[in-house]
């Protein structure tokens, strides 16, 4: 399963694309696509600066590197929107949070479970407060989710 054409553009639509080096709700160094590293593992740094033809590659190759690491972690069988919204959650909350979280074991279970829809709404925090972003982001991948 590879992470689809609409996977990708909710994940630009909430990143937003950044050409200099800035710092995010996590206060980690981010540039382009909400990208923390560039794909060799180096972590960005202040000061750093891409074009934005970079920045559409790097995005390409981090989304796939993402989705590769989402597709092991689901047993069952989803749609190809399904995968998409877990690999955009992924991409903004970390594979090891999706990895531990109680969305992807009843993603396992039962992947239409409606109950989902409140495991992706629970993911709404940076730094322990609510942020706005975040609620509108977990709102539009519950609907992808759910989307057939």
């Amino acid at each position: 399963m590879q992470l689809n054409d609409r996977g990708k553009d909710l994940i630009k639509l909430f990143e937003g694309c950044k050409l200099v080096a800035y710092k995010c709700s996590a206060a980690k160094d981010t540039i382009g696509y909400g990208n923390t590293f560039y794909e060799d593992g180096t972590p960005v740094k202040p000061g750093d600066k891409i074009t934005q033809q970079r920045a559409n590659e790097l995005f390409e190759i981090i989304a796939k590197d993402f989705a590769d690491r989402v597709k092991p972690l689901v047993r069952s069988t989803v749609t190809p929107n399904q995968f998409a919204a877990l690999t955009s959650f992924a991409y903004n909350a970390g594979i090891g949070n999706l990895r531990s979280s109680t969305l992807l074991r009843k993603v396992n279970a039962n992947p239409n479970d409606p109950t989902i829809a409140q495991e992706f709404a629970k993911w709404n925090k940076a730094g322990g407060k609510v942020l706005a972003g975040l609620t509108r982001r977990r709102e539009a991948e519950t609907k992808l989710y759910f989307t057939p």
